[in-house]
This record gives structure tokens, sequence and C-alpha cells, in this order.
């Protein structure tokens, strides 16, 4: 497939992070006058080394999500470059901001390695706010590539719960990824594979032995941290349909009554939980009020961005730290980046160099102002859109 592009992917992006839906698909389908025939490329990159589908993955915007999706947004781009941490899919970044939560923070910090944990953890993932975060997570990984293998990935490293989000969330792919064994007539699920793989690893460690006593605790740590994550792997392949169904159809539900009824579940299964393990007083949730001002302030932009907002939650993972800008300089920060250029090495470079940079930050400059106007152009068409 062949391309003409010429919004330039700061646009799209920023667009992206602001739940512009409107804007976006404008700038998606180039159906506007003044654009002259250019449209935004779904899969574009900006200078930080990131997509427009980690920004809607890391604003948990659904209907961006979807609405990339629909214009051929490819949910298995990496970040790269020298200023992010490299290789992270959409739905890592998804996956890492959900585990910031504050529910997770406050309750499942530091991470233990055993069973009551791992119930504790199912508990709070079945929680009412957490939906978002869980339907965020299955719409990428319905597009993403290779979904076991990211999944171990999470379980070889430990991480357990990451391993609960995914799990949890993309439980319905999981199921129908297979894998043929060698005489090609057997064919596993994405569950039986994962526990195939916990008891290879499993084995391994019974047989290691250990040299000292340090290294004999380190020892224990790996078999408990291998066996919970069978455990994980075992609730979800069980009561995870259970769970989800649950989670779905009760989306304003107290939290006592969660609690109980995920309980009841996974008792059914034969999962013996600790009732009362989780003190409904000590969940904080966020403060995700939204004033009628704030609504008709944002305009365009949809609720969702200030609902995800306010909740607080820190870059994921995978998101380059950006600074904030001086006051009146705009939105983009490659301004930043010429006043950094230019007021630390002009002063100590030979002229030539010198000259090199000032050009090479004017263009970048002049990208950023193309960048506004292509933005203005495409907000001003959905206002006259929205009032006609």
């Amino acid at each position: 497939m062949s391309w003409d592009f010429a919004i330039t992917a700061q646009t799209l992006i920023h667009m992206v992070s602001h739940n512009a839906l409107r804007c976006v698909k404008v700038a998606l389908e180039c159906k506007v006058p003044e654009l002259n025939g250019m449209h935004a490329n779904p899969n574009c990159i900006n200078p930080y080394g990131y997509f427009p589908l980690h920004e809607a993955a890391e604003r948990f915007s659904v209907d961006m999500i979807k609405l990339l999706f629909r214009h051929g947004a490819s949910a298995n781009v990496r970040t790269i470059g020298a200023n992010i941490i490299e290789d992270l899919l959409p739905l890592h970044v998804a996956v890492e901001n959900t585990c910031l939560h504050k529910y997770i923070e406050d309750n499942l910090y530091p991470i233990q390695n055993h069973q009551n944990y791992i119930y504790k953890l199912i508990h709070l993932l079945c929680l009412p706010e957490m939906k978002i975060f869980l339907d965020t997570t299955r719409l990428l990984a319905t597009k993403t590539d290779n979904l076991v293998d990211e999944l171990w990935k999470y379980m070889e490293d430990g991480k357990l719960i990451q391993s609960a989000v995914l799990l949890l969330a993309a439980q319905e792919q999981i199921r129908g990824e297979c894998s043929s064994k060698i005489n090609g007539n057997v064919k596993q699920d994405g569950f039986s594979i994962l526990m195939h793989r916990i008891f290879r690893s499993s084995i391994a460690l019974r047989w290691e032995k250990s040299q000292n006593g340090n290294s004999r605790k380190q020892l224990e740590e790996k078999r408990a941290l291998v066996d919970c994550t069978a455990l994980l792997i075992d609730i979800i392949s069980q009561a995870g349909e259970f769970l989800s169904a649950y989670i779905q159809a009760h989306s304003e539900v107290p939290h006592v009554n969660v609690l109980d009824r995920v309980s009841s579940i996974l008792e059914g299964f034969g999962f013996r939980t600790t009732r009362g393990s989780i003190d409904v007083n000590n969940l904080h949730p966020y403060d995700c009020k939204i004033s009628g001002n704030e609504l008709r302030r944002t305009g365009l932009v949809d609720t969702t961005k200030a609902i995800t907002e306010t909740a607080n939650l820190h870059d994921a993972k995978g998101k380059t730290q950006r600074k904030n800008l001086p006051k009146g300089k705009g939105w983009d920060p490659t301004y930043m980046k010429i006043n950094l250029v230019l007021s630390r090495y002009t002063r100590r470079m030979h002229p030539l160099l010198c000259l090199f940079l000032i050009l090479k930050s004017l263009i970048s400059l002049q990208v950023s102002l193309q960048a506004r106007l292509q933005f203005q152009i495409i907000n001003c068409h959905c206002w006259e859109e929205l009032h006609n």
C-alpha cells in the first residue's frame, strides 16, 4: 500500500494526546478542502520514538484506538530511539500504566510470592474502576501478534501484576492462540502452552542447586514466583470467563459486593480465597469529577481525556519524559530542544557547525509551525461541522 502523507506526525499525535476524535478523523480521512488532499499516516513515528497508538494506549481511549485501527494503524509498532525505552508495543504501554493505578500501588506493593497475594491481585482487577483499563488492554491485544510470547516475557521477568492484567484482559485471544505439535495432529491453546512452559521452568528450578545461603534464598524465591505464576494461569484459565463476564455486567457495584462475588466465583472453582484480605476503606479512588466549565472548555475533546488525566496516571514506562514548556512557547517540545542546542553549544563550536545547528533548528521550528497550522485548520473545520 502506498501513501502520500503530508500532515506531520507531531500534528496527529498532538490531536491523539487530547483525545480529539473529530480532528483525528478529519486528518485521517482527508475530506477538508483546505488540506489540499493531505492526510495523516496512522503509523507515523514522532521525533521522540513512539506512535499515535502508543499515545492513545496511554490515554486509555478505546474510541481513539478503534478509530486508528479502522484507518490502518498497526498494533505491532514498537518504540525506538535514544530518548525512549525501546521495543515497547502499545499493548505494553496500556499494561504498564494499568499497573500504576492507585488501587494497585496502595495494596500490592511490595510484590509478594504467595497465593493470598495472587487472590488479592485478582480481586483488585475485578473492581469497577479497573474496567476501562482492562477494556483498553483487551482491544490492543486483539491486534497484537504473538500474544502468548509477549505474555511469557512478563512471566519470565517475574512481573506478576503485568501478567495478571494481560491474562485477565486478553484471555479470549490467549485461548484462541494455538501451536501445532510436531505430528501436526494436536494443538494447544495459549493457556496450555503457558502451563507447559511453567512446568519446565519449575522442573529446572527443582534440579538447580544452591552454593551458599544467599543463593539458596534466591532460589526459593524463584520457585515461589514460578508457583504463583502457575496459580495465576490456573485461575484465569478456569474462572477467567466468569470473572470477565461479571466485570462487564457490573460496572457500578459497591466494592464490598464485588469482592464477595469474586470470592464466590473463585471458590466455585476450588480456589480457597481469604475473604476480607482487602480493606475497602483503604480503596481511595481518584477524583474523576469534571465540572461543566471544564467540559465546555475542552470542546471537541472527548471527556475520556479529562477523566483519565484527573486520574493522575504517571507516564507509561515506554514513554519519554517530557519537560514543561516555558509559558507561551506552545505545545511542541521541539522549541525547548532548539533553545537547549543554541544555548549550550553555540559559544564553543566552530562557526560553520554552529550555522548548521541553527539552520537545523530553524527547520525543526518550521515543522512545528506547520503542525500548528494543520491542527488549527482541522480544528476549525471540526467546529464548523459541529455547529452547522
